[in-house]
């Protein structure tokens, strides 16, 4: 039986606008300026938090050499928390010294190919990472998000299933992370396999805040919404048009899920969102500046 509107949200959805995805693999360095310009509209529309920037190597992600720039620039003066990406130690060393940054996010894959490809360091080495991250999060009053990247499968034929999912998402609640991302990196999660990997898992941990970062084609992404939101995904991933995708995981990319998408099933749902159109249409024509569409 499926939920009812009044059953599915009856938890406040919170809304993640993810900029630094999409950007972060565009071969034209977009200049800082108009990072800053893009982002500060996109503080004025209303979304929980902004997935703003990260602290990565420069020679890995050159998009992001400028994240510290940009921060400096940012107008924070209203609700919007921000998220930055961090890789390894040096990353959550140089993220915590930043009070404007509530939120350190860290890819854990649980294929080992791509934890190598993406931070270049073992399953193992990652956890240590993630240890490490959170004390630093304890000590500056951070949150820890962690991403379980692959999370729907891989293409690199390391072995996945929803036991393997299950099993990664207990040993990061256990060492203390109460954030977790289930990321679809390569645009292969299905209806069915949202449904099979989020229901248990909230049932099985109801004060752990789960979320979803899906990647997709525009064909896919309305059904992978509904799916998400009927799933119990209170935590939602999403990119202005869709734009971007993982750089380390694919030539061809898929892009991420729509947010406009998003908010147009929200809506349809009655779930009151409270987000400024204004400013997201003057965020939607400036993007056109940045992806050249």
């Amino acid at each position: 039986m499926m939920p009812t509107k009044t059953e599915k949200f009856n938890t406040p959805i919170k809304l993640i606008e993810c900029p630094r995805d999409a950007m972060q693999g565009l071969n034209d360095f977009v200049p800082t300026a108009l990072k800053i310009e893009y982002l500060n509209l996109l503080l004025q529309v209303g979304f929980d938090t902004l997935d703003f920037g990260s602290f990565v190597s420069p020679k890995a992600i050159p998009q992001m050499r400028d994240t510290e720039e940009v921060l400096g620039g940012l107008d924070l003066s209203g609700s919007t928390k921000l998220l930055a990406i961090v890789a390894n130690l040096k990353g959550v060393e140089n993220a915590v010294e930043h009070p404007e940054i509530t939120y350190l996010g860290f890819p854990f894959s649980i294929s080992e190919t791509f934890q190598q490809r993406n931070t270049n360091s073992s399953i193992a080495q990652s956890l240590n990472t993630v240890d490490e991250m959170l004390n630093l999060c304890d000590q500056h009053n951070k949150q820890a998000v962690v991403y379980l990247s692959m999370g729907f499968g891989n293409p690199y034929g390391d072995e996945w299933n929803t036991e393997i999912v299950s099993h990664w998402a207990n040993e990061l609640i256990q060492k203390g992370v109460q954030i977790i991302s289930i990321a679809d990196t390569v645009g292969i999660s299905t209806p069915e396999k949202i449904t099979a990997i989020l229901p248990p898992l909230v049932k099985q941990f109801p004060n752990i805040e789960f979320g979803l970062h899906l990647h997709s084609t525009p064909q896919q992404r309305l059904e992978k919404i509904e799916a998400a939101f009927n799933a119990g995904c209170t935590r939602m991933d999403s990119a202005l048009k869709g734009f971007g995708g993982c750089p380390m995981a694919a030539d061809d990319l898929t892009g991420n899920i729509a947010t406009e998408d998003v908010i147009s099933y929200l809506t349809s749902q009655e779930v009151e969102l409270n987000l400024d159109m204004q400013k997201w249409g003057e965020a939607m024509m400036v993007s056109g500046e940045i992806f050249n569409s």
